[in-house]
């Protein structure tokens, strides 16, 4: 029997559905809308206006270099500079908009830096063989030290004639009363998304973590392509640097301390698969939202503040333990 136009189609979205609920992600997603209830009906002040605008705007940090990590994760690589490349391009943001310069050029600055450091990352490792591992934790401590030597590691909270100009970047809400950091987080996650399933350069990625020496022998510019996941994950830390240093208002060089772990995190829980060739931007903002409530939920509940490395280390093994069971059934 002859298979229809409308039929094959319908078909290919039942898969992709099936796909989705099936998939980490989802289950995910259920969690947060879960914890948002327990939490709305558990105390009187989570579900206020106040707090709820407090978790979306406080989520969009971690989750908009999450963006940039899926990348690199997917290609089975690991960028633990993230925090430190945060603090270095706010830094050099804040310096040099504190020395007179107007927020355009403070803002090229910042941007420039970020690509330069993860063009050096991404050279080191795809041209020179380095392990991602050795290559980032080195910059960790690299781009930090570069921020102090900066700032003289003082706090810039004064940032010259576009002051206010920075300030309502970072904290101000232009959009229907949205925090501007949920509208960049949004437009960097639909980009992203774009990139990663239409576009030739988002298959080149999932190639090279599928299988990079077969990528390599179809014509794959695996170098290349490296290079760009790590500029681009640096990039994602320096716009969240610029976004923050705006919503705080003042800088110091422990800005974005330890903040590659929740970032990694976030990329793992949203889908991303440590061993490379899966991950979604949509998964990096729903492992951003988890880590986000379990954060806003301790201190709500009376829970000591420093257990949330524990929840977040827990969620993370248990990511990671899903995935490889569903591999491991798929295997059979």
């Amino acid at each position: 029997m002859a298979v229809t136009l409308d039929q094959t189609i319908a078909q290919k979205q039942r898969s992709r559905l099936a796909e989705f609920v099936g998939g980490q992600t989802f289950w995910v997603l259920i969690a947060v809308l879960l914890a948002c209830l327990f939490l709305s009906f558990a105390t009187d002040s989570f579900a206020t206006s106040k707090n709820l605008y407090n978790i979306t705007r406080n989520v969009t940090f971690v989750a908009i270099i999450a963006l940039g990590m899926t990348l690199v994760i997917i290609t089975g690589g690991i960028d633990l500079s993230v925090g430190s490349v945060l603090c270095l391009c706010s830094m050099v943001l804040a310096v040099t908009m504190n020395a007179g310069y107007s927020i355009e050029v403070g803002i090229t600055a910042a941007i420039v830096t970020a690509l330069v450091i993860g063009g050096f990352n991404g050279v080191l490792i795809a041209y020179l063989n380095f392990p991602p591992f050795v290559v980032t934790l080195g910059m960790l401590s690299i781009a930090r030290s570069l921020a102090m030597v900066a700032s003289n590691n003082t706090v810039v909270f004064q940032f010259g004639p576009d002051h206010d100009k920075l300030l309502a970047l970072g904290g101000g809400a232009w959009f229907f009363g949205i925090a501007n950091p949920v509208l960049y987080m949004v437009i960097l996650a639909l980009i992203t998304g774009f990139v990663l399933r239409w576009t030739r350069f988002g298959r080149y990625v999932f190639a090279i973590g599928g299988n990079e020496h077969a990528a390599t022998l179809t014509g794959v510019p695996v170098r290349t392509i490296k290079v760009a996941v790590y500029m681009i994950s640096a990039l994602s830390a320096g716009i969240a640097g610029i976004v923050q240093t705006g919503w705080l208002g003042a800088v110091t060089t422990n800005i974005g301390a330890g903040m590659e772990l929740q970032v990694i995190a976030a990329a793992v829980i949203g889908g991303a698969n440590l061993a490379g060739g899966v991950g979604t931007a949509f998964g990096a903002l729903v492992g951003a939202a988890l880590i986000e409530v379990i954060r806003n939920s301790l201190g709500l509940l009376g829970i000591n503040a420093f257990w949330q490395g524990t929840f977040i280390g827990g969620a993370i093994v248990l990511a990671v333990l899903f995935d490889r069971i569903r591999n491991l059934r798929q295997s059979e």
